[in-house]
Parts: C-alpha cells; structure tokens; sequence
C-alpha cells in the first residue's frame, strides 16, 4: 500500500555545549558573542508560534483520503479510480522471440473490447504492470482525467490501433492513441512560387485516443492474445458483450443489479437511466423555483408510470404512480453512497464551519447563480425601473381614441372655425372723415329735365 504525503523539513539539532571538565576540541574554540547570538535565536524562536501544515495521506488501495493533523478521513476517491486487483497470470521466464512477438502483434492489433475504467487522454497515459498494480491510482487518477480530458467511458468501446514492444514493455494505443499523426510531415509544404500546400492535409484535429502501457520486469516475456487479454482484464474486457453487460459490469453489485433490472435509483446519471429504462415515452422542460429540470416519463396508464425527474447529469427525484395506489416518491440519494470506494452512505458535513464575509455557498442544483456586481446603492432604483414595474400586472383592455366627425368647411380637422381676418365693408361717404389737404367739394346741382 502506497501513501504520499507531505513532509516538513527541521533543521539538524544544535550541537551541545561541552562539560567544563571535557576537553576542548578545536570546533568548540567559539566566541563568545556567537554562542550569545546562538542563544538569543533559539530563543526568539521558541517565543514565535509554530504552524505545522497539514499532512495528507492518500490510500492508493481504498482511496481514503486522510487528514493526519485530525486524524478523520476527508473524503472518498470514487471506486472508478481506485486501485487494481492484481491479476494472476503465470509467465515464462523465455524471453519473446522475433517469430512470437510477429504472432502477438497480429492477435492484438485492430481488437475489439470494453472500457472497465474511464480512460484518460495524454501522452503518458496509464501504466500497469504485469500481476501488479496500475499507475496512477486515486487520486492522481482523477487528477490525469481533469486535465487531459476522458478519452472513453466506463462501457465503451475501444479498439487497440497500434501495438509496440520495447524491451520491457508494450504500448497499447486505444482509439487511435493521443499523439496527432504526422507530426513533422505536417510541418512541410510544397508548391512553386506562392502557391504552397501542405504535404498533410488533416485540418488540425486534436487525437481523442489513449495510451496504456503494461510494464514488466527485466524483458518481456513469451506471450499469446489470450495471456495478454487477461492481463489487460482490469482496463479492458475482451469478452463478447452487449453494451449494457459491458457498461454495467463496470458498476457496483447492487447498482447493476437495479439496472438489469430495470429500476432507476435517484442519484443515477443519464446514461444509467437510458440502460435501465430506454428512450422515454415523453419529455417536459419545467422550472421549480429557480431550478430548472427535466421530467422524463415512462409508461401509460392503466400500466405503472414512472417521473424521473433529471437535473444537469443526475436523477433527483423518482415518482412512481400506480392504478389505484398512492403514487411513492423517492428524493434521497443512494448512488453516491454506492459509487464511493468505502461503500458507506453519503451523510451531510457536520463539522462546525466558520463563514467569512461574501463567503455563501450556493447549490447550483437549486439556487441561481449569483447576481452580477452594481452600482447602485442597496434598495436603490431608477425611473427606468419603476415604469418598467408600472407596466408589468393584469392586462387591461386597449383604450381606442374616439372618432372624429369630418371637418366641415371653413373649419380646422380639429372642428373649429378658421381664424382667418375677415375684409370690412367700406364706409359711407357722411363718416368718412375730411381730408385736411384737400377741401371738400359741393356737388354740382343736377340740370331739370325738359319734357318733350
């Protein structure tokens, strides 16, 4: 069993002053002023509180993660990255010839299996040996699959693309490995004058496959498919199986058993719920609170109808609804408990926990994220915001503006008159007044009429 943890360096004791009847040696030949600086640090020294920082201790085996100040366990690495059972192959102490590695190469290359553990990309890959124990494990495990990323699920299919022997061990590349091809010819162009095209043309895509490396002491020895098949049994299955034996092989005992089954248990991913139950019936996208979820339905009536109810990646509700019984719900996580490498069930932290200032812990299941950072001061609003407020209630009925007869003439389309300046009549010669330039003038007396 392996244990990594962190160390605190000491300085080397002080070495003690000699009796008075001890006889001097010439490193003892000190001044005085250096054995009163001696003394004065040690101390100063002793007066400084001393923080020892804490020790963790990774169980490699059982993946209990260890806290060493305390001594209480932390937490669980998932039984998915714990380490391997040794397999139990015998070897031959022959080394492997040329005509056997030929054979080996040929039996190996383009095979078919399942995935028993998720399978991380990189260039460095997995390494384990031959009846012995798989490197990393624990929590190096999950730390390689956080930083390069999943190359194949536990249940999937892989398939050996490249095999190579070295002198102590053979390279298995799964899915095309995680190297790109052609590397330098990638790098070369041909072409005259301008016109140049790259002698490899792949569009630069990233490799998705993996690496698995199985190490052995001294040389590799004589080996068939089958031998090294079971060696590989702990990473991949060789065996002739469905997906779901494949997948579900790769589960804890009861955990397989209610997908077999067909039974969905809250805390199931999506891909457990689609090998135990299948596409459903009927989807529905709702909101509870701020959460939103997934209701997948399966069944109709007057047959038994089962609500899974899926929040990102995970069952957290199951309504089960019968004729004539009162529906069961069943809302308390119990794969967690399942998937953990001790097997104990998941019981809430309940170590006291000091909150600091802006230290609040969201559920991103339930709750919605934070909101972003403002300006305003708090209660603070804006007349934006407050007419906004206005307009939002019971809708009301739409107010029309009420119709307007034609405009007659001489009026405005408003219905009132023109105001326009109307021309006064001329006055009577009496009121009109005299002009002072001009003296008035007598008519001149109108001549009788002769009669005939």
């Amino acid at each position: 069993m392996t244990r990594s943890m962190s160390r605190l360096m000491l300085p080397p004791p002080c070495r003690p002053f000699p009796p008075d009847n001890a006889k001097a040696s010439p490193a003892h030949h000190l001044r005085p002023a250096a054995f009163l600086g001696a003394a004065t640090f040690l101390a100063l020294a002793a007066s400084l509180p001393v923080s020892l920082p804490a020790q963790i201790t990774v169980d490699t085996r059982t993946g209990v993660v260890t806290n060493d100040t305390t001594g209480t366990a932390t937490s669980t690495v998932d039984r998915r990255y714990q380490q391997v059972t040794p397999t139990k192959v015998p070897l031959t102490p022959s080394q492997l010839d040329a005509k056997t590695r030929l054979d080996l190469i040929r039996a190996m290359q383009a095979e078919q299996g399942f995935a028993m553990r998720p399978m991380p990309r990189g260039h460095k890959g997995l390494l384990l040996v031959a009846n012995g124990r798989l490197e990393p494990a624990g929590e190096a495990y999950v730390d390689m699959v956080t930083s390069q990323g999943l190359s194949a699920k536990p249940g999937d299919r892989v398939v050996i693309t490249d095999v190579k022997i070295d002198h102590t061990r053979i390279v298995f590349d799964l899915n095309g490995g995680p190297d790109p091809r052609h590397r330098f010819l990638r790098h070369i162009q041909l072409g005259t004058g301008p016109q140049m095209a790259p002698v490899i043309q792949d569009q630069g895509q990233e490799p998705v496959g993996s690496r698995l490396t199985l190490a052995f002491q001294g040389h590799v020895p004589e080996l068939t498919g089958p031998q090294v098949k079971a060696l590989l049994a702990p990473l991949i299955s060789f065996d002739v199986k469905t997906p779901v034996q494949a997948f579900t092989d790769t589960l804890p005992a009861k955990l397989k058993s209610a997908i077999l089954g067909h039974q969905v248990l809250v805390g199931m991913s999506t891909d457990m719920v689609l090998f135990a139950k299948g596409q459903p019936d009927s989807k529905s996208r709702e909101m509870d609170g701020q959460m939103p979820f997934e209701e997948w339905i399966y069944g109709k009536p007057p047959k038994e109808v089962d609500f899974v109810r899926i929040n990102g990646n995970r069952v957290i509700r199951v309504e089960v609804a019968k004729m004539g019984e009162k529906p069961e719900i069943f809302t308390d996580d119990v794969v967690e408990g399942l998937m953990r490498t001790d097997g104990t069930p998941l019981e809430p932290d309940k170590t006291p926990r000091v909150a600091k200032v802006g230290d609040v812990e969201r559920d991103p299941d339930k709750e919605a994220p934070a909101t972003p950072p403002s300006l305003r001061k708090p209660g603070e609003t804006l007349p934006a915001d407050d007419d906004k407020a206005s307009r939002v209630g019971v809708m009301k009925p739409v107010q029309f503006p009420k119709p307007k007869a034609d405009p007659q003439p001489g009026q405005n389309p408003d219905g009132e008159p023109d105001a326009q300046p109307q021309a006064s009549a001329p006055a009577p010669p009496e009121a009109r007044p005299a002009s002072p330039q001009q003296p008035q003038s007598t008519p001149a007396p109108t001549p009788p009429t002769q009669p005939n």
